[in-house]
């Protein structure tokens, strides 16, 4: 049986650079999670036999990268993939990742891929595959690319040295601050004038900020940009990741959690460049946002009486829903199974104004979602859809509208343009959001060995019973079911009334890293007794069954 050699959001690694053969190249990702540049080659030659692939005409396709040490190799092997393949091979350089998915659509290409591990640490990489419409692949085309990457590693494509370096050369170079078009800074400024026309105010009417707002862009392609943008809008900002010694290191809103606080004194002796920066101000306001490495997802941080706290994806949604509602307009969320059960459930304030449904985790679940199809295709409207997808960990997917279609829309997750839309929110809220927000934890188990949980087996009937047996310790149980999602193969999820309020419990490996994750979610108003302790036990279940050997 062929694995899907896909996780979450593309393929991720540890990178590996001394591995030449791709029969082990494959051995070593799906064994030990190593990505190698004979993969990378893989996955291009692939991309041209798949089912999805029909306009030989128009063989085009857009490779971006973000600053990793071992981005360039791996591009160089994806780019013979490619050239062997037949296609245009376009390179946009270092940037993030919605930039590549709009550039994507800009050069009316068949495919964008993006090499990155998005918030993973340095040395880590990957590839995030963008279809023609801007959507992210299915795990349908992923398990068929898979299996059309397995047939090409067992026939002899050997290339000698000089092919290679022949073959790693790009039809095309864009140079994205110079360009016209594909140029973030300019694409931002278009999405933020929409929302201007909408709410009928600006930036520059923000309330409760503490200025200058610290910017830490993880030292990705933003940190040469965004703080400066904000501040010719208003927004007085200063980047701070600049002195980071690389992506993700001790930098960016891949080290927070939604639910995280910090006292002055954690915050001030944190190795976060972000933290360490930050300074006692009034209760309230808003001091930072920090986005991920490839920029597509982005939490800010706010001050409390005793420290700092993170404004997480669900909040931030909750805030612009607000905001736009109150202006008159419908809007439809799409919320990961992930996120606060009261950003979806409680939506009385919104009377026939607001429906919401729940997808599997992973942005391009909301995108699907929201497009109301899994193929996924441009949608069409004369303005701005009224549609947002979110994730707790801060993705939030919004429309953007076709750099060539007219009266046409995609979908996408972008760090700078979440920041943006909340900053937006301000003008008409205050920071503390209307929503009631319930409680919820996720805890993980790492370095376990994926392969021993699916959610079905003996050790998803063992983790049930662990929940039951602790909660009716402290509650009363009532309805209990699992509830299955589509795109979550691996999900063991239950939903029940805990003592008269609704809870959401799950279990699921993560796709990006070797590690599972225990997840409990309570609406506003119920009791959460109990509920530490059973995701407590239930991670040491996990722990002693799936260790990693």
């Amino acid at each position: 049986m062929v694995a899907n050699l896909f996780g979450t959001d593309g393929i991720r690694g540890r990178v590996n650079l001394a591995v030449g053969d791709e029969k082990v190249a494959l051995e070593r990702l799906t064994e030990h999670r190593e990505l190698s540049g004979p993969i990378m080659r893989l996955v291009g030659e692939s991309l041209a036999t798949s089912s999805q692939f029909t306009d030989e005409k128009n063989s085009r396709i857009v490779v971006g990268w973000d600053d990793r040490p071992a981005n360039q190799q791996l591009v160089d092997y994806l780019t013979v993939g490619l050239n062997i393949a037949g296609f245009e091979v376009i390179h946009l350089g270092l940037c993030a990742t919605p930039l590549l998915h709009y550039a994507t659509l800009c050069q009316s290409a068949n495919y964008g891929c993006m090499i990155t591990a998005s918030h993973n640490p340095v040395e880590d990489s990957g590839v995030k595959i963008f279809n023609e419409f801007g959507f992210k692949t299915t795990p349908e085309f992923e398990l068929e690319l898979s299996r059309n990457i397995y047939s090409l590693a067992q026939e002899d494509r050997d290339i000698d040295q000089i092919e290679f370096e022949k073959l790693a050369k790009p039809l095309t170079i864009l140079n994205t601050s110079q360009h016209d078009v594909i140029n973030h800074e300019k694409w931002l400024t278009q999405r933020y004038r929409q929302l201007v026309g909408i709410t009928g105010t600006s930036l520059q009417d923000a309330k409760k900020l503490n200025q200058p707002l610290l910017i830490d862009s993880s030292k990705g392609s933003a940190k040469s940009w965004l703080a400066d943008w904000l501040s010719s809008n208003g927004i007085m900002s200063v980047e701070v990741s600049k002195s980071s010694s690389m992506l993700n290191h001790n930098c960016g809103a891949g080290d927070f959690s939604p639910t995280q606080e910090w006292t002055f004194a954690e915050a001030i002796n944190s190795e976060h460049v972000l933290l360490s920066k930050l300074s006692r101000c009034e209760p309230g306001l808003i001091v930072a946002a920090a986005l991920d490495g490839d920029g597509d997802r982005c939490l800010l941080i706010e001050s409390t009486n005793t420290g700092y706290r993170v404004i997480d994806g669900d909040r931030i949604a909750d805030t612009f829903v607000n905001c736009l509602t109150n202006s008159g307009y419908d809007w439809h969320i799409a919320a990961s199974i992930e996120s606060d059960l009261s950003l979806t459930s409680n939506l009385n304030r919104f009377p026939n104004t607001v429906t919401a449904s729940e997808t599997a985790v992973g942005d391009r679940w909301l995108s699907h979602s929201l497009a109301m199809e899994t193929t996924g295709a441009l949608l069409k409207n004369n303005s701005l859809p009224h549609l947002i997808g979110v994730e707790d960990s801060g993705h939030i997917v919004l429309p953007s509208a076709h750099p060539i279609f007219s009266k046409s829309w995609s979908l996408v997750g972008d760090g700078a343009m979440t920041l943006t839309a909340y900053l937006l929110a301000l003008t008409r809220m205050e920071p503390s959001s209307l929503m009631k927000r319930g409680w919820k934890q996720r805890q993980s188990v790492k370095d376990v060995d994926r392969s021993k949980w699916d959610g079905k087996n003996a050790l998803a009937k063992l983790v049930e019973n662990k929940f039951i047996e602790k909660l009716s310790q402290y509650g009363t149980i009532e309805n209990w079911s699992k509830k299955p999602i589509h795109g979550e193969s691996n999900l063991l999820l239950f939903v029940c009334n805990y003592s008269g309020a609704k809870l959401s419990l799950g279990v699921r490996n993560s796709g990006t890293q070797a590690k599972i994750s225990v997840s409990a979610r309570l609406e506003h108003g119920g009791s959460n007794a109990g509920l530490q302790e059973a995701i407590d036990s239930v991670c040491d279940i996990l722990a002693q069954n799936m260790a990693s050997h």
